[in-house]
């Protein structure tokens, strides 16, 4: 049958950006699906996602206008049941048949066959394809039912909802009008451009002419994608005119092409003396606000000049940057004004504001936790023979920018404007640094908090959240995590393992647990709870981070509960070259036999006594045991984790031959304990690094 392109669009008002790459993505991913699991496109049709701020639409190639018919086999009954003992119909099967529209001379093309333990009776029937014309409005409407659309709204008259009003709907098949209804619009094959562009409404000739039609008869480039490709050259380029670039963008990308239809970049500015505000400031203003795109010099100095990306194109573009400007004037103003207020008012002087600030209800407030972070950063300085005055000093006033009025207009300046305050009042740069440093890494990828003093500030903060949350049984589940306790995990081990840092996580975790007030954290075992949580983190960060770790080698070291977390890398390049000797596997797998006897013994085997050593073999491994272990010991204390397993994999013979000569279980107690603490020794210095039996699969 012949195929054609399709087409789907719908027509609407202006469509949530930020949502809209997904909104088209699924919309014409749910069409295509459907189309194909009624057999009216092949399965490896390709199709294309349109996605625009007033439409969403697809075109799927190689659709047919009906299915192919197929056969359909179904069961019937058992034959039991079916048939009597002389082989003809029971009323049962005949009651069946008239049920499913079957005729009865179609009994003798019965198939039986065994199902499971009994006979049954199969038909088949040849079914008739599906018609496009009879099934696209419910695939549409499935399609829109599926979308990611956490409100719906209703318009005009109708029952139709959806998370924009309607306005048209478009279903061609080729040159062929679909007829349907979706969302209560009739379809057809009228659109409309650009809101003033365009040279009104459009009709779109066949579903292939619909991209270049809307582009040269309705000035919009409704593919997603190409939109943004567009913004971004014309960005580059506008930058590299002004001798400038544009920063970070990418985020702010996505959003302005879900604006715009038919985007231009434009020029504009603002007075020099606004940058005399910190430029984070204006930045932010810039970007989250107005959606502008801030230019910086070589250096990344902001200058007052920023990109404009307009929906309209013209030759006389003065107007729309001279309202740009003036629109961005009064914001930049606001910013000047908060900085210039706040200035007025020490952070020190702040800081009994804090009190009215509530962090939970059942952990107090801003000031009874900054004084909790400035005990715990002291300490954590101490441990790292760091300046305890200045940690105690910016945790304390850490979270005091939170009361200031630039904080309050823009949260994501939180840090940021405590350090410049914090210059401002006159405080050491170390103090200042550690203010803004104290919240990082913020997300996966950002960098760590630089130098001792930042980085104590920084986990007092992150484990102070753990510990008190856990404590009151406020524990992440599942996808919940509402006070983002993964991120605040996984910031502590980055700091401890990249830092990296000498310090224990389970006497961290007791030292934030000590700033609580004596009854408040109830929570039973909450302090293995967390350090088994962090763990777990640590396990899925090995894994899933640059150069991701061998699970089997991760999941051997974290299997002894590491207390210093700055050592687990040294430990796993140890383990993975350990692996690489061809004596690794056989030692894994007698590691492994060790561990599953010694569970099977309930009492403690002891020391091995030399004078109950009768086989050749176990006195040997004895022997080899006391000759290597002081040299792995050395290397473990040294911390040369790969130098001590390539010893251990000296003993492969003396072990290989102990399991081969020596029965273990013997029956006489003494010789069967004695052997039994002799395995106990050998498995002790074996997972001195990691847990060996856990790489024998």
């Amino acid at each position: 049958m012949t195929s054609a392109t399709l087409l789907v669009e719908l027509l609407t008002e202006e469509l949530p950006p930020k949502a809209l790459p997904r909104l088209g993505e699924t919309f014409a991913a749910k069409i295509a699906e459907g189309l194909k699991a009624r057999g009216l496109a092949p399965a490896a049709a390709t199709f294309r996602s349109f996605a625009s701020p007033r439409r969403l639409a697809v075109t799927v190639a190689d659709v047919v206008a009906a299915a192919a018919a197929k056969d359909v086999t179904e069961k019937l009954m058992p034959v039991s049941v079916a048939l009597d003992a002389e082989g003809k119909p029971t009323q049962a099967l005949l009651k069946k048949m008239e049920a499913k529209g079957i005729a009865l001379d179609a009994v003798a093309g019965f198939e039986r066959r065994v199902d499971g333990k009994a006979e049954a009776l199969f038909h088949t029937a040849t079914v008739p394809g599906a018609k496009l014309e009879d099934v696209l409005s419910t695939i549409v409407q499935d399609a829109v039912k599926a979308l990611p659309i956490p409100k719906v709204m209703r318009w005009g008259d109708g029952d139709a909802t959806f998370v924009r009003p309607v306005h048209k709907l478009s279903m061609l098949h080729g040159a062929d009008v679909v007829p349907g209804r979706v969302l209560d619009l009739d379809s057809g094959r009228t659109t409309r451009g650009h809101r003033f562009m365009s040279r009104g409404e459009i009709d779109i000739a066949t579903a292939n002419a619909y991209e270049p039609t809307l582009l040269a008869e309705g000035k919009v480039m409704p593919d997603f994608a190409e939109r943004r490709a567009e913004i971004e050259r014309q960005l580059i380029a506008e930058a590299a005119r002004q001798q400038a670039s544009i920063g970070e963008y990418a985020d702010l990308l996505d959003e302005v092409a879900a604006l715009v239809e038919h985007p231009t970049v434009y020029v504009g500015e603002f007075e020099a003396e606004f940058l005399a505000v910190p430029q984070e400031c204006l930045i932010l203003t810039m970007r989250a606000n107005q959606k502008y795109f801030p230019l910086f010099d070589v250096d990344g100095t902001l200058l007052n000049r920023f990109l404009i990306v307009s929906n309209m194109q013209l030759e006389d573009p003065s107007n729309i940057v001279i309202g740009n400007q003036r629109v961005v004037r009064p914001r930049l103003s606001d910013a000047r004004f908060f900085f210039e207020q706040d200035k007025k008012q020490t952070l020190e002087s702040r800081l009994p504001r804090l009190a009215s600030v509530v962090y939970h209800n059942k952990l107090g407030n801003q000031f009874e936790r900054v004084e909790r972070l400035g005990v715990l950063a002291g300490h954590i300085a101490g441990l790292l023979s760091a300046d305890v005055q200045a940690a105690t000093r910016a945790a304390l006033l850490a979270k005091v920018d939170l009361v200031t009025d630039m904080v309050g207009e823009f949260p994501e300046l939180q840090g940021v404007m405590g350090r410049y305050y914090a210059r401002h009042d006159g405080e050491s740069a170390v103090v200042a640094d550690a203010i803004q440093a104290h919240y990082q890494p913020r997300f996966a990828g950002d960098v760590l908090p630089d130098g001792n003093v930042a980085c104590a500030v920084a986990l007092a903060d992150k484990l102070d959240a753990l510990v008190g949350f856990f404590g009151i049984g406020m524990v992440p589940t599942g996808d919940r995590d509402p006070f983002a306790l993964r991120r605040a995990a996984l910031g502590v081990l980055r700091i401890l393992m990249e830092a990296p840092l000498p310090l224990q996580l389970p006497q961290l975790i007791e030292l934030a647990a000590a700033g609580f007030a004596p009854g408040l954290l109830t929570a039973e075992g909450f302090q293995a709870q967390l350090q088994d949580f962090m763990l777990e983190r640590l396990r899925n960060l090995l894994r899933e981070g640059a150069g991701g770790r061998d699970a089997a080698v991760a999941d051997a070291v974290l299997a002894l509960r590491p207390a210093r977390i700055d050592l687990v890398p040294a430990k796993l390049d140890a383990v993975e070259a350990f692996l690489a000797l061809p004596e690794s596997a056989a030692l894994a797998a007698a590691n492994k036999r060790i561990v599953n006897i010694l569970k099977k013994t309930e009492a403690q085997p002891g020391e091995p006594d030399v004078a109950l050593l009768q086989e050749e073999a176990e006195k040997a491994l004895f022997h080899q045991l006391n000759e290597i272990a002081p040299l792995v010991s050395s290397h473990v204390a040294n911390e040369n984790y790969t130098e001590a397993l390539l010893k251990l994999a000296s003993l492969r013979d003396a072990v290989d031959a102990f399991f081969d000569g020596v029965m273990v279980m013997a029956e006489e107690p003494l010789t069967r304990q004695n052997r039994l603490a002799l395995l106990a020794r050998l498995a002790g210095l074996m997972n001195q690094v990691a847990d060996l039996s856990r790489l024998s699969a």
